[in-house]
């Protein structure tokens, strides 16, 4: 049964995507994407190939809310075949081998590699330039091997997940119920969803398959700061603030909190109610704020719950402004290539 995911361009360049079998609700192709044959995408899947390519082998599987993405410039995504990848789970410009299982909530971070058959359990995070030896059980945060593996228990690992039944379709795209005050160079992808008070100020991004409910409050994104594909942003006891030149990753949680000036949330970070991020934070991926904490400035934090793990030296810092840059120049091709999309929509 073929399926029609929502697509767009990056300069000019369309996904590729034979003989796909099943596109769920906003699930999404961008860019420089090649899919092999019998692919199936579940609810707001997102695979986007921007400042580098993706390439995928056959009988791809990418449950609901998964990313794959790529490092500017740096780091394709490549992945095999026979490849599961869960809900929730985030494949990022890094390679994966043939017949690998990578459960829900699981993370793979740049530069990392996948020999065949591994499997990642779920919530299990591959920290930069990890090796995962072929045919190994991995868990933990960094991913650290359990034991081996076989065949069988593997391909059951990889039948469950790929029975999950599917996220029920998510609202529709923003409209009549979000209220929006946002600038003309403001990107916020077709396929996410705002409901609610959104104010967002010069180059400010939405990236795919997002979602945004303000509630009875506001959400507010300031000048070149981002939110990064299939992350969830809700009010449940007063507005969130993501300040000036700041970053927010795939696939994060973040609920009524402040983020400062130049700080950074990881992927798949979770950040709960009355956090306060104050400027000048790199929160790392996976970590889990609790409710009211402030994360000082001027340092990484991570783990579960977060805590201060080191000063952040210049590297770390010149991080942040290189993403915030290579972010505007992604979302001004994806906003004249929206608007192009929409005009042709609109002529029939």
């Amino acid at each position: 049964m073929s399926a029609s995911p929502f697509v767009l361009p990056y300069h000019g360049i369309l996904p590729v995507y034979p003989d796909l079998l099943r596109a769920g609700p906003r699930a999404a192709l961008i860019g420089r994407v090649t899919l092999g044959p019998r692919a199936a995408l579940g609810t707001l899947a997102l695979i986007r190939g921007d400042g580098h390519v993706v390439e995928i082998g056959a009988d791809f599987h990418l449950g609901d809310w998964g990313t794959v993405h790529i490092a500017h410039e740096m780091h394709p995504a490549i992945v095999g075949d026979r490849v599961t990848v869960g809900p929730d789970a985030v494949v990022h410009a890094c390679t994966v081998g043939d017949d690998c299982v990578i459960e829900e909530d699981a993370i793979i971070l740049d530069g990392s590699v996948l020999e065949n058959g591994v499997v990642m359990e779920a919530g299990t995070i591959a920290f930069p330039r990890s090796r995962l030896e072929a045919d190994t059980l991995y868990a933990g945060a960094p991913a650290k091997p359990v034991r081996r593996i076989d065949a069988a228990e593997r391909a059951a690992r990889a039948a469950r997940i790929r029975a999950l039944a599917s996220a029920p379709p998510p609202p529709p795209p923003a409209g009549g119920a979000a209220r929006l005050d946002i600038h003309s160079t403001t990107f916020i992808a077709a396929n996410s969803s705002v409901s609610g008070a959104f104010k967002a100020d010069a180059h400010a991004s939405v990236l795919f398959s997002c979602t945004l409910d303000a509630r009875n409050s506001e959400i507010s994104l300031g000048e070149n700061s981002n939110i990064q594909d299939n992350s969830l942003v809700r009010c449940p006891d007063g507005p969130v603030v993501v300040a000036a030149n700041a970053v927010v990753g795939h696939n994060v949680v973040l609920e009524s909190c402040t983020v400062g000036t130049g700080s950074l949330v990881g992927t798949g970070s979770r950040v709960a109610p009355g956090t306060v991020v104050e400027p000048d934070v790199l929160l790392a991926a996976g970590a889990r704020t609790q409710r009211g904490q402030v994360l000082e400035s001027g340092f990484l934090w991570g783990g579960n719950p977060a805590r201060r793990i080191a000063p952040l030296d210049d590297k770390k810092r010149q991080m942040i402004p290189w993403i915030i840059s290579t972010y505007c120049e992604y979302t001004a091709d994806f906003l004249a290539s929206q608007h192009r999309a929409a005009q042709r929509a609109s002529f029939g």
